[in-house]
């Protein structure tokens, strides 16, 4: 009878033994054997702008699109959405799922950006995946041609002396052109009030036809007009000489104070990214950035190339926040004032 129980017993465990023995085999199988990695990328490249065609962000996407698509083996198509000083191309890149969008964005898209707005559909510091740092430079502050003064002090009086009637355009609410000139009125008693464009290429436009009296505008915009003289060039915001612009004085030989500020364009997309394409692009832009044929297109228009890991850019983001958003705190600034 024991022996017949038993037998019973080991007959019945023997099926879920073979079923655990197999399940066994199985996994170990598939633990050495993991399904490959889909191909990435399978499509071409969105790159959204939030500023026309012309406007710095905009010449920056497109002097590395060539050496982007060679890298990626796809072609990059750069697309721009300007408005709400780039923040609507911005959502555009926080809302993409595709995989296949990223942003050539501002230091304001990529730091505070929420501090101006708090409607503001993206949260820099949470929807968006750093990729690059593209190019840095300093803001050149010019006036009219017709402004009174040949020395960067005499015409640093001449805007002052302008009092409530004269006005500065910028690129958008909030943008560093904007927060810079604020800066400045604080440190010189300059009273110029603000007119908001779509983008940079039409504040020279409306400079050159006598509309506005001041702008902080990227040097490669600025300088072709300042050489002709229809402009006058007060000074540039990085502490010393730069190398986009050597023949030109800073702010400090203006004696202006504490108005230090530089200007980038970074690469960014959706925080859905995922990390493997994230790597993947961030050493594609790297490499496609440092190219020295693009550096040559980024100095061209204006930019000094740089070229970072995602934690480089990630970094500039933080410490921007800190910087622009002590200027907002200081003027009251807002995303309509």
């Amino acid at each position: 009878m024991i022996r017949k129980r038993q037998l019973l017993g080991w007959m019945a465990a023997a099926p879920a033994a073979l079923t655990w023995t197999g399940a066994r085999a199985q996994g170990t199988r598939g633990a050495t054997a993991p399904a490959p990695a889909p191909a990435w990328p399978t499509q071409p490249l969105k790159v959204m702008v939030g500023f026309p065609g012309g406007s710095t962000p905009d010449l920056a996407a497109r002097a590395i699109s060539e050496a982007l698509a060679k890298n990626l083996g796809k072609p990059v198509v750069v697309e721009n959405r300007p408005g709400a000083s780039g923040n609507i191309a911005a959502d555009l890149v926080a809302k993409s799922r595709d995989n296949h969008t990223i942003g050539v964005l501002i230091n304001g898209n990529l730091t505070v950006a929420k501090l101006l707005n708090r409607a503001l559909p993206f949260d820099p510091a949470r929807d968006f995946a750093p990729l690059s740092l593209i190019g840095t430079a300093p803001l050149m502050l010019v006036v009219a041609g017709n402004a009174t003064g040949r020395t960067p002090v005499e015409l640093v009086h001449w805007a002052r002396n302008l009092g409530d009637k004269g006005n500065y355009g910028t690129p958008g609410n909030g943008t560093v052109g904007h927060l810079g000139m604020e800066l400045i009125k604080s440190k010189t008693g300059i009273t110029a009030v603000h007119v908001p464009f779509p983008g940079n290429p039409q504040v020279v436009n409306a400079l050159l036809a006598g509309q506005l009296q001041l702008a902080l505008l990227p040097p490669g915009l600025a300088l072709p007009h300042v050489k002709t003289g229809r402009l006058k060039a007060v000074g540039i915001t990085s502490p010393g000489r730069s190398s986009l612009v050597p023949d030109q004085p800073t702010l400090r030989d203006a004696e202006i104070q504490g108005a230090d500020l530089e200007i980038w364009t970074a690469a960014a997309g959706p925080a859905s990214l995922p990390k493997p394409v994230v790597a993947r692009l961030s050493t594609a832009l790297v490499e496609a950035i440092r190219a020295p044929e693009s550096r040559q297109k980024l100095l061209n228009v204006g930019w000094q190339a740089v070229g970072t890991a995602p934690e480089g850019l990630a970094n500039r983001m933080k410490a921007d926040t800190a910087q622009l958003g002590g200027i907002i705190l200081m003027r009251g600034i807002t995303a309509n004032s």
